[in-house]
């Protein structure tokens, strides 16, 4: 059950915004109506199957195409060279369209069959014949950093300009000096702040562990999915299931030499994407039909997904967290590591070191990141991308540091919590933080005060931070002879948040939000926005919806003003038509007046208004989630039982569909905590690519969720608003950790904890 807490500010008075509505897309959804990227038939229409490379180093020695291409309905079979439009070096997973030489990662692309029917390419890459010769590889972080390790990239890591950490909140930054830094190693960055020697010298107490957590898949029900179509004037259309149309745009245009102007990217329904869905296809997909000059299509299996995609990045953390006996943190160091896989294109440490250490004030602080390159692929972003590690480790320590110095875990959580202005670990000061008031709000929750516990069951709590993202935005808002109303887009809609539009819509203009339609337009035509990631598109596009529906607003009353006439300061709008203040009898309906715009000469012309706007400020977000875990000490299973999730939402659009995103998220965070790696072995190969064998939560592991919705209002964002998509995935791991150790005293270092390990500390 959602219960909102009102901030001072957060507005009460609507009549559409902060109520429960369902999302507009549901009924083609259940209808088994909407239309997705596989859904897709064009004439002429030929199908890709990729080969991807069995190996995760070696050298491609000959590639034999001749049984391939005597293969019925197979048209042409395409290696590298075979690729006229593509010359760019591969330095991202995205750049990567096929191996040139040399493979670099398992499922790395190597040949591409075009085939008449999915059947004949199927049939076809199965007659494809690689040669390979076996390489040795670097599997991992603890392998890379060795003395004398293998060189992943023995002329130089290769850097691309493409960052899509940069959509996720993560600071960019420079390229560090190549000739000073380890092998290996893709980029160094240190956050310093005070002595940390002298902080863990004034500490009563002094703790250090090391944390890590595997590489794990975004799990979207719908595979990487394209459609690449040239047209005879020269405009190459992509219908794609894509969080980021823009950016797949740039990466066409930049790695295939095309004009901006002659590439359309339409985002089609995605079937789940969690930041797994940037664009990796496309590139290779628009090669091929540049090639063959007709459409193709590009559909991965289950298994390719899990072998070509970019998942989440392992990562390795060492945190040394000194306290003194009151409580206060003196000093926080950390080493911090993460697996970038063989294209380093992302800034992933930074992001991880300042969500790590800001969450609790410290005067002395000293952070070491770095980007390791090793043979798999290309990490990528993943629902708050490496948000779950940091909150891992920093409130597994926080757990810990609590139980020595015996204070209550809430408590010594509030007592250091960063606030507005404190200082983040990168030196700049939070520009809105609302921990305070979630802790606050988890400690008035009922069910956290009337909690109970049986044998073998415990509590855990731990904190979650996002920063979100913010991105210049615009609109385009119309308003139409039959009463409707259209609000153009360039956003791409995965959560609900077109849902949120109408609401604004409706709102501003007093009509019922069945007549507000939401038009998500193509990169080439549509109106510029954020991509689909870093929680941040209701807040950079809100305002820009609302600017242009209140310019709408503006016309409408200048027309009724004329009609009536009367003052616009004495009118009323209200039910989709216009009166004079006490004459509610006299009305005239917006259609009417949008149809006399349409065809009235000499006019002010049709009701059509655009807004822009670019939010300075980003507004970040908190999740503190506590859940209540049952262990069996005979297998080791970790059964959750209750779920308190608290977050500042700013203000609630629609707490029905932010309820959702929170009851996902959490049994996302679930996953990370008791389910979900995917595990590489010593040669590179991975372990685990179908949901056969990749464990994730089930519907009967889902648990209920008390979602606590704190509307702490955001200084800058339209009607106070914050982003709310990533956070409810950040805490669940750590919650889990911490009511494990609550339960049995292990303490879990490493995510996810499974049944077979636990047994094995428990009865160590």
């Amino acid at each position: 059950m959602s219960k909102p807490i009102s901030g001072e500010s957060a507005p009460t008075q609507f009549k559409y915004i902060g109520k429960p509505r369902g999302t507009i897309d549901a009924p083609e959804k259940l209808k088994g109506q909407a239309r997705y990227t596989a859904d897709l038939l064009l004439p002429g229409m030929l199908h890709l199957r990729p080969v991807l490379s069995p190996h995760a180093h070696a050298r491609i020695v000959s590639i034999d195409k001749e049984a391939a291409l005597n293969i019925p309905g197979v048209r042409a079979v395409l290696d590298a060279k075979d690729l006229t439009h593509w010359r760019k070096k591969a330095a991202s997973r995205v750049g990567a369209l096929l191996a040139r030489d040399e493979v670099m990662f398992q499922g790395h692309p190597v040949v591409v069959v075009v085939g008449e029917t999915p059947q004949a390419a199927w049939d076809g890459a199965s007659a494809v014949d690689v040669d390979y010769e076996e390489m040795d590889v670097v599997p991992d972080i603890a392998t890379a950093l060795q003395p004398g390790a293998p060189l992943v990239w023995p002329d130089g890591i290769p850097r691309d300009e493409s960052d899509v950490s940069a959509d996720h909140g993560a600071e960019k930054k420079g390229d560090s000096d190549s000739d000073s830094l380890p092998p290996n190693v893709h980029s160094m960055d240190s956050y310093t702040r005070g002595d940390v020697e002298e902080g863990f010298a004034a500490a009563d107490v002094v703790l250090e562990r090391d944390y890590r957590t595997g590489i794990v898949h975004q799990g979207y029900m719908e595979p990487q999915v394209c459609l690449a179509s040239p047209d005879p004037m020269g405009i190459m259309t992509i219908y794609t299931s894509t969080q980021g149309p823009r950016s797949v745009h740039n990466d066409v245009s930049r790695l295939l030499d095309l004009p901006h102007t002659q590439i359309k990217v339409v985002p089609m329904v995605i079937g789940g994407g969690f930041g797994g869905k940037h664009g990796i296809l496309e590139p290779l997909a628009v090669a091929v039909a540049l090639e063959m000059r007709a459409p193709v299509k590009l559909e991965l299996t289950r298994t390719e997904d899990f072998m070509t995609t970019m998942p989440a990045p392992a990562a390795e953390v060492w945190l040394k967290m000194g306290v003194k006996h009151d409580g206060s943190i003196c000093a926080i160091q950390a080493r911090i590591d993460v697996d970038n896989g063989v294209f380093a294109a992302a800034s992933w440490s930074g992001l991880l070191a300042q969500l790590l250490a800001s969450g609790y004030r410290a005067p002395h602080l000293r952070l070491d990141c770095r980007e390791v390159v090793t043979h798999k692929p290309m990490a990528g972003p993943y629902r708050a991308p490496t948000a779950q590690t940091a909150s891992f480790a920093m409130e597994s320590h926080i757990d810990e540091l609590a139980r020595s110095l015996k204070l209550d875990p809430l408590e010594f959580r509030l007592q250091n919590a960063a606030g507005s202005g404190d200082l983040m670990s990168n030196g700049n000061p939070w520009p809105s933080l609302g921990l305070k008031e979630c802790l606050n709000a988890l400690k008035e929750s009922e069910l956290w005060k009337n909690r109970q516990t049986k044998e073998n069951e415990g509590w855990g709590i731990a904190v979650g931070l996002w920063p979100c993202g913010v991105s210049p935005a615009s609109a385009v808002c119309r308003m139409l002879s039959n009463g409707n109303v259209q609000v153009q887009v360039g956003s791409v809609d995965i959560s609900g948040i077109n849902s949120g539009f109408v609401q604004i819509v409706a709102e501003v203009l007093y009509i019922d939000p069945s007549k507000v339609e939401i038009i998500q337009v193509d990169s080439h035509t549509g109106p510029v926005a954020p991509p689909s990631g870093g929680s941040q598109v209701s807040y950079s596009l809100a305002g820009a919806i609302s600017g242009a529906t209140r310019n709408i607003k503006d016309q409408l009353a200048k027309l009724a003003a004329e009609h009536f006439e009367a003052s616009e300061q004495d009118l009323v709008f209200e039910d989709g038509s216009v009166h004079v203040t006490g004459l509610p009898s006299k009305t005239i309906s917006l259609a009417k007046l949008a149809k006399q715009a349409e065809s009235r000469k000499g006019g002010a012309g049709p009701v059509i208004a655009t807004s822009s706007n670019s939010i300075q400020e980003n507004a970040p977000a908190v999740a503190v989630h506590a859940v209540k875990v049952a262990v069996d000490p005979e297998t080791g299973q970790v059964s959750p039982k209750n779920y308190i999730a608290v977050q500042d939402v700013g203000f609630a659009i629609n707490p029905m569909l932010i309820e959702g995103q929170v009851q996902g998220g959490v049994l996302q965070g679930l996953g990370w905590g008791l389910w979900e790696e995917m595990p590489y072995d010593a040669q590179g190969q991975l372990l685990a690519s179908n949901f056969l064998d990749y464990a994730m939560p089930r519907a009967d592991d889902s648990v209920f969720v008390d979602a606590v919705l704190v509307e702490n209002p955001s200084p800058l964002g339209p009607l106070g608003i914050r982003g709310v998509g990533e956070p409810p995935i950040v805490p669940g791991g750590a919650a889990v950790a911490n009511a494990v150790r609550e339960v049995t005293g292990v303490r879990f270092e490493h995510l996810p904890i499974r049944p077979q390990t636990l047994w094995k500390a428990m009865n160590s």
